[in-house]
């Protein structure tokens, strides 16, 4: 008799035992919180402009930087251009509007609306209807390379080329290469400019004191972009960014030249050469290039995407 009860009772555990089982199941997995996607941010995207009191809608600081940084009566594709460029610079560089980002040169220079109306004056109204019909119609287009933002340097005229990564920082950006940009000085006013240095001046900018061996002693190493890679002399010697930070030069490729009383530095091109060259942008854009196209040119092996404000993914 007490085995037909066992029997029972053993028939009846097992009959729930799934059921139960199921519960535990369903039970756990409600008590583990649904994973957060790490695409999501903040919506919208406000960026901490430092210096500025209050936080700037994406949109609204990408017209504040291509104001600054590239000349408003450019062609309109020029300056869709430079605003992808600017958007896909800043959301890398901000983490999405995480960090807080400079408004100098050293990031992206940016103007607000109170300094464009003393930048432009009387033609205010027009030149901020044309930048703000460009940022609408390139809203949410950035720069991705294997779907991955890219650093999106720019800078205003080249020597005929732009420089790679490489030659400029010794690290390797399969997107930042040399390529060609053609014509600039049909746009570029400043293209070319000369500075002359006292045998003072130039002494005391590499703290030497001179003597008449020192042009003797000069040795000038040139990347394959023609700009300097090296300097050498009277026993020292200087990278081409040092050299051009010493003399306040506008790019690393320049040429020197010892006179009697004086030293003349011959330099070609505005900036650090590498990304996307403004002038160069102009250029195409005359052409009739379109800003997908220009941008394709300067970052080599790149997309160009639409992303949600509310995603970080392209």
């Amino acid at each position: 008799m007490k085995q037909n009860i066992l029997f029972i009772i053993l028939c009846v555990a097992l009959l729930f035992l799934p059921f139960l089982l199921i519960k535990e199941k369903t039970t756990q997995e409600e008590t583990v919180p649904a994973p957060t996607s790490e695409l999501e941010i903040a919506c919208p995207i406000l960026i901490e402009v430092k210096g500025v009191k209050e936080k700037i809608p994406l949109e609204t600081y990408v017209l504040g930087v291509v104001a600054a940084e590239m000349p408003v009566t450019f062609h309109e594709e020029a300056l869709k251009a430079q605003s992808i460029a600017a958007r896909t610079y800043v959301l890398r560089d901000t983490n999405y509007g995480q960090k807080p980002i400079d408004k100098t040169v050293l990031k992206q220079v940016y103007v607000g609306e109170e300094d464009r109306k003393k930048k432009w004056g009387d033609s205010f109204a027009q030149y901020e209807d044309k930048l703000k019909k460009v940022i609408d119609a390139t809203e949410g287009e950035i720069i991705v390379y294997k779907d991955q933002l890219i650093t999106a340097m720019f800078f205003s005229s080249s020597n005929g080329q732009t420089e790679s990564a490489e030659n400029y920082s010794g690290n390797v950006i399969p997107y930042l290469v040399s390529v060609p940009s053609k014509s600039e000085e049909m746009y570029a006013p400043n293209r070319t400019k000369q500075f002359e240095f006292t045998h003072g001046e130039w002494s005391k900018a590499f703290n030497m004191k001179w003597n008449s061996n020192i042009p003797k002693t000069i040795k000038v190493v040139k990347t394959d972009t023609n700009r300097v890679e090296s300097v050498e002399m009277n026993g020292k010697s200087w990278t081409g960014r040092e050299v051009r930070t010493l003399l306040g030069l506008p790019s690393t490729d320049f040429t020197i030249t010892f006179q009697s009383d004086k030293v003349v530095v011959d330099t070609v091109g505005y900036g650090h050469g590498v990304g996307m060259s403004q002038y160069g942008a102009e250029v195409l854009a005359n052409e009739s290039v379109l800003a997908a196209d220009i941008l394709l040119h300067y970052y080599k092996g790149t997309e160009i995407k639409k992303f949600s404000p509310c995603l970080k993914s392209p």
